[in-house]
């Protein structure tokens, strides 16, 4: 199992800090010997994209990914042409995280209808894969999107892409049509029972090999007695259960609550037992989202960067697969 970083918003910093500090947030994953770092698309916040395009210009190795995108809010070929953009400033280490995102944002946030994600997702990908193919002209007509366009970006690198999927239609086509998925609000037995059988199933049918399952976990190291806060706080922070749908859904599957639930909080052997559970389910990718414990800000970037070295400590066992 791989073991990467997944970073949010960081209200902390000022907005003239945000920029630099999410830059440097990716240096110092790289340093530690990360093998990823994944960006969500917040609403209203930095554009993921944009900011991946950025750190690919200050870091060598790491692999740098989107978790995710929504796909409502752009156009499928201007996305792969921003996407293949992307690429070529990251050197090749790009993966592309998309998805229908969620009613709450998509309508309510932005007035944009949301109606059959699935079907709109498997004709976004159309026109992707073949955005992705190559330069030269591409020609897709399906039922949502009629394409007839150039596209001459770069034939250098190949585009890797993972669908966040929390359904049995996601899931599917997360495992035939694209490199495999992105979760989050997954725990143990919901990823073990739920997702890799069906992704892998359907990635089995399409003849298609390699595929991922990257789980965005929190993690909080800290005493046993700040566990129950930890928790708290993480699903106070990171939750949505109570008002969206598709995670509700998903959480059926597992015996989490809510974010909290799928946390790896307490001492250093409870993280640990908590993260080889999630690789023995079947994830072939852990995002870690750390989660800063304190009262202030000093407080909270010291428990940050112990549990981020306390993680980093741990990547040659994970890598080794022991």
């Amino acid at each position: 199992m791989r073991i990467g970083l997944m970073v949010g918003s960081d209200k902390e910093r000022s907005r003239a800090d945000r920029l630099t500090g999410l830059l440097d947030d990716g240096k110092a994953a790289e340093s530690d010997g990360f093998a990823s770092f994944w960006i969500p698309q917040v609403p209203g916040y930095l554009d993921a994209m944009t900011a991946v395009a950025l750190l690919g210009q200050v870091t060598a190795r790491i692999e740098i990914g989107t978790a995710v995108v929504p796909i409502q809010t752009r156009h499928p070929l201007i996305m792969a042409q921003q996407a293949l953009t992307t690429q070529v400033a990251c050197a090749g280490r790009f993966t592309l995280g998309l998805g229908p995102s969620h009613h709450w944002i998509i309508t309510d946030q932005l007035g944009l209808p949301y109606a059959k994600p699935a079907l709109l997702v498997r004709d976004y990908i159309d026109v992707l894969t073949a955005a992705f193919a190559g330069p030269g002209p591409i020609a897709v007509d399906n039922d949502t999107y009629r394409v007839h366009s150039p596209v001459d970006v770069t034939d250098a690198f190949e585009m890797r892409v993972l669908v966040a999927a929390l359904g049995p239609a996601m899931l599917r086509l997360a495992g035939e049509c694209a490199g495999g998925t992105i979760l989050w609000m997954a725990d143990e037995r919901a990823i073990g029972k739920y997702v890799v059988p069906r992704v892998t199933a359907a990635a089995n049918a399409a003849g298609r090999t390699g595929i991922r399952v990257v789980a965005g976990v929190p993690v909080a190291l800290c005493t046993d007695s700040e566990v129950d806060d930890a928790r708290s706080y993480a699903s106070e922070v990171l939750g949505h259960a109570d008002f969206s749908p598709n995670y509700v859904r998903l959480l059926e599957h597992g015996d989490a609550q809510d974010v909290g639930d799928t946390m790896a909080a307490g001492d250093e052997s409870t993280v640990l037992e908590r993260l080889r559970r999630y690789r023995d389910a079947g994830v072939t990718d852990l995002a870690v989202r750390v989660v800063p414990l304190g009262q202030d800000a000093g407080q909270r970037n010291v428990s940050r960067r112990r549990t981020q070295q306390f993680v980093a400590s741990l990547l040659s066992e994970f890598a080794s697969g022991t």
